[in-house]
């Protein structure tokens, strides 16, 4: 009850620390009063230099980059620091402009002391705890600065149009403390698993390289004792070894559905980029098969019924003398390079591949060995994607849904 009548009163975020549930209401505020906002100067592409003397952040990497908080900056510069704007330590930077809005409004960050910021970054200094802005404004004023940014091809945010942004501040300095290292150790957290999904990916790469001959070579660097004996691999093109499968019927991106009953498989990053309940579309076959972006290079394993997505994949059905899992990881090991936007299907045919006989059990072993660290790659993408998901939770519930 005390929480619905504080709301009355004022903004209050719908979760709070126990210690200040009886604080009151926050402050409803328009940014310009609360802190001034500054521009940065120029600092071209052709200005970042690996050897340089100031650390720097331009626009672009706010996004692609950095989280709320930089704790290190990857981009460093030799221009004068006499052209230079340098940071303060609790300064949030928000971009001036931008390629979409969605990037502009997700960008935002609390940056280090004496770092050297672009034109096209917007500075905010304010007594606020600057990650505790970093974070509201990633988790709550998303939609605000979409409406205001301005542009089509390059899209603007103008202080005098950040100014005018409306949010709440607690009036004691300790729970924007409090939620500012909340989260943070979320993040501490979220970077530990990254690291480890990192170290896991690296420590396959390395063992598909020993697993599987080097060019020019017949037999693997690292072989299971059993078959240290067993003499070098045979070799035959890619066309000797597969079918193509032709799908029934094919989804266009405008029909791929959030959740359904069949997965979607296309030329995209993604083992499975989309939905259908289309029982006509499926891909009938015995499985597994590989499937070949023919643009994209991307190879993936479908170990039962999907509908190919749009265009541009090959459905590979290996014949007998090589097994679908060992073939996936093969081609993962010593991938068909990506060469612009063109098929590439026609290369991949001519593609030399080296295997052991089938029926020593060797594929099914090195399959089996580097599928174990898929399934543990998968498990750490799961820990890290269920962290992500509880911070967005816990920023949408930790500052107050409507100010005004």
């Amino acid at each position: 009850m005390k929480n619905a009548n504080a709301k009355a009163r004022g903004p209050v975020p719908p979760l709070r620390f126990p210690e200040f549930r009886d604080a009151g209401p926050w402050e409803a505020k328009r940014l310009g009063e609360i802190g001034a906002i500054v521009k940065g100067k120029g600092i071209s592409k052709s200005d970042i230099k690996p050897d340089g003397t100031f650390p720097c952040i331009r626009y672009g990497e706010l996004y692609t980059i950095y989280g709320e908080v930089i704790r290190e900056v990857a981009s460093f510069t030799d221009v004068d620091p006499g052209n230079l704007v340098l940071s303060d330590e609790n300064d949030v930077i928000l971009p001036a402009s931008g390629e979409t809005k969605e990037d502009i409004a997700t960008a935002s960050c609390v940056t280090l002391k004496g770092v050297a910021l672009g034109s096209d970054l917007n500075i905010f200094r304010s007594p606020l705890n600057g990650a505790f802005l970093a974070y509201y404004v990633r988790g709550n004023l998303k939609s605000e600065i979409s409406k205001v940014a301005q542009g089509d091809s390059v899209v603007h945010l103008y202080p005098t149009q950040l100014e005018k942004l409306q949010l709440a501040v607690p009036s004691n300095n300790n729970e924007q403390q409090k939620i500012a290292a909340c989260l943070g150790s979320l993040d501490d957290l979220i970077r530990a698993e990254e690291g480890r999904l990192a170290a896991l990916k690296v420590h396959k790469r390395g063992l598909m390289q020993r697993l599987f001959p080097a060019p020019g070579q017949t037999t693997p660097h690292l072989r299971f004792p059993e078959f240290c004996d067993a003499g070098p691999w045979e070799a035959k093109r890619l066309d000797a070894l597969v079918n193509t499968i032709t799908p029934p019927n094919k989804i266009q991106t405008s029909g791929y559905l959030p959740s359904g009953r069949f997965p979607i498989i296309d030329q995209s990053p993604n083992g499975i980029c989309g939905w259908t309940d289309d029982e006509t579309a499926l891909v009938d076959a015995d499985f597994p098969l590989v499937v070949f972006g023919d643009h994209s290079c991307a190879v993936k394993i479908a170990e039962g019924p999907f509908a190919q997505g749009a265009d541009g994949i090959k459905i590979l059905a290996p014949v007998a003398d090589i097994a679908a899992r060992f073939l996936y990881l093969y081609l993962q090991a010593d991938p068909i390079k990506q060469r612009s936007y063109r098929r590439h299907f026609s290369t991949l045919k001519e593609k030399l591949i080296l295997f052991p006989a089938r029926e020593t059990g060797e594929q099914q072993m090195i399959a089996d060995c580097l599928g174990s660290l898929d399934d543990l790659i998968r498990a750490e993408e799961g820990r890290l994607a269920a962290l992500k998901a509880h911070k967005h939770g816990l920023m949408q519930r930790l500052f107050p849904r409507e100010v005004g």
